[in-house]
């Protein structure tokens, strides 16, 4: 045995979060393991823009001298499954499914291959549940990475619970503007703030669909760790209907990321060396985040009535044209800012398009971050000690805000309940313009409790200490690799 690779197939989610997540969790594995052999199957999103980032990535990847214990192989891409809209339910009920025969060939080739390890397992995206079937036809088990939150882990459950074992509609309940107790949160969660999927019929059966198969999987790691998400974990490890919980978190792509190729301005950081330590504030909404003139005024008005120095991340919407899904920047901002924002505040802020989110962050004069609050992002504001004020979008991203302000008290609100169709940018927002008033609030409450701030660099140094010899995450992913092994020695 010592001398047989075992080998794991990786499926990620066709998006950019989902494949980087994927490649950190494979290469910390076969870092652990050098009997791990594994095999990242690339789906090609539908968007083009979306599968050149992803290209790029992977593109990157290979010219770092990629561990050769990872390898990946691009799908072929179904034409007949191709979709304009990436939100619209067809992307998880036929894109995705429409790849399981591509997996199945890939699969079926690699084990033909002389030389070629033991199957271990399928270890696949939350939203490729269809491929379960395919690791069934080669009987070998399936695990899941959920890139999400414990938390939202246990809403997924706790919904289907609720509609087959309960008999309630979750659509009546959101209707009525009230709260439900779900287990893995700690304070009860106003419907208001639920995942965007679930908030109609066609995306309730969807989702409902998916996760009566998830309870069927050999286990789920999640992307997280105990002492962040500690309530929400033993809530999931106390339901013996739930499949094995392993928190191997916090996964944190730190190189490279979603603007793999693209080069950033290193004027930005000779600026921030210039700043005392925590004094900046740092404005960044992700991959897909961006805003129309009314509000980046209003935003531009906040920051300059909070008196603080800053850093804004700020991109152009797309197009609305669906050639691409992606916010671009600005040939020049002032097209969109108040008149002579840019003179007033040269001294004190800094207004740039694309940024490498998780070196601005890494900078000790950071010392707040206005997010989307996609889970990665938090995850990184932890690391990196750097408190963050909630601005959510889309998907479970209200969701991961309120966990953060109400349940954790690690982050501070702007905003819980914004929301945004960011594939759709001539969508309106569901609850009209953020004013400078509240921005300001936000921006001023970031930077200046202390409390929270201080939770925060508690939290990031047990961030660290959990990924070492002897931490909770550590101990999880010793077990899913002795697992791993298992699996391939007792089917010997």
């Amino acid at each position: 045995m010592a001398n047989t690779l075992v080998e794991l197939i990786f499926i990620p989610a066709p998006g950019v979060g989902h494949i980087m997540s994927t490649v950190e969790i494979a290469k910390l594995l076969v870092n652990r393991d050098q009997r791990l052999s594994i095999t990242v199957l690339v789906i090609k999103p539908p968007s083009v823009d979306s599968g050149s980032v992803i290209a790029a990535y992977i593109e990157s990847l290979a010219k770092d001298n990629m561990d050769n214990h990872i390898s990946f192989i691009q799908l072929p891409q179904d034409e007949t499954s191709l979709i304009h809209d990436p939100n619209d339910l067809i992307f998880f009920n036929v894109f995705i499914p429409s790849h399981c025969k591509y997996v199945r060939n890939a699969v079926a080739d690699m084990s033909s291959q002389p030389g070629s390890g033991r199957i271990a397992g399928f270890v696949i995206d939350m939203f490729c549940t269809c491929m379960i079937d395919v690791a069934n036809e080669f009987n070998v088990p399936t695990y899941v990475f959920f890139t999400s939150n414990a938390a939202f882990l246990g809403f997924k459950f706790y919904i289907q619970t609720l509609t087959d074992d309960m008999n309630k509609d979750l659509i009546e309940i959101q209707n009525s503007d009230t709260e439900i107790s779900v287990p893995s949160f700690v304070k009860p969660l106003p419907t208001k703030f639920l995942w965007d999927l679930v908030q109609t019929r066609q995306g309730l059966d969807c989702v409902l669909s998916s996760v009566r198969k998830l309870r069927k999987v050999k286990a789920i790691m999640v992307n997280t760790f105990l002492e962040l998400e500690t309530h929400a974990i033993e809530s999931l490890t106390a339901d013996i209907s739930i499949p094995p919980v392993y928190p191997v978190g916090p996964i944190l792509s730190l190189e490279g990321g979603s603007g793999a190729g693209k080069r950033f301005d290193d004027d930005i950081f000779r600026w921030l060396d210039s700043q005392p330590p925590s004094s900046v504030v740092f404005l960044c909404f992700g991959s897909l985040g961006s805003f129309d003139e009314v509000q980046v005024k209003e935003i531009a008005r906040g920051l300059e009535q909070s008196g603080h120095r800053f850093v804004w991340s700020l991109r152009r919407p797309p197009s609305g044209d669906q050639t691409s899904i992606f916010p671009s920047d600005y040939e020049d901002p002032g097209v969109v800012l108040p008149e002579g924002f840019l003179d007033r505040t040269s001294g004190i802020g800094k207004v740039i398009g694309w940024a490498p989110q998780a070196a601005v962050l890494a900078h000790n004069a950071v010392g707040g971050f206005v997010s989307h609050c996609g889970w990665n992002s938090l995850l990184e504001s932890l690391w990196f000690g750097v408190p963050s004020a909630t601005w959510p979008m889309y998907a479970e991203q209200q969701m991961n805000a309120f966990e953060m302000v109400v349940d954790l008290g690690l982050a501070v609100e702007i905003k819980l309940d914004y929301r945004k169709d960011v594939f759709n940018p001539k969508a309106h927002n569901t609850v009209g313009v953020v004013t400078a008033g509240v921005i300001e609030s936000g921006i001023r409450r970031v930077m200046e409790d202390n409390d929270v701030r201080t939770k925060v660099k508690e939290m990031s140094v047990k961030s660290r200490l959990t990924m070492m010899d002897g931490g909770s995450s550590y101990a999880s992913v010793g077990l899913l690799i002795k697992d791993f092994i298992t699996n391939v020695t007792c089917s010997s």
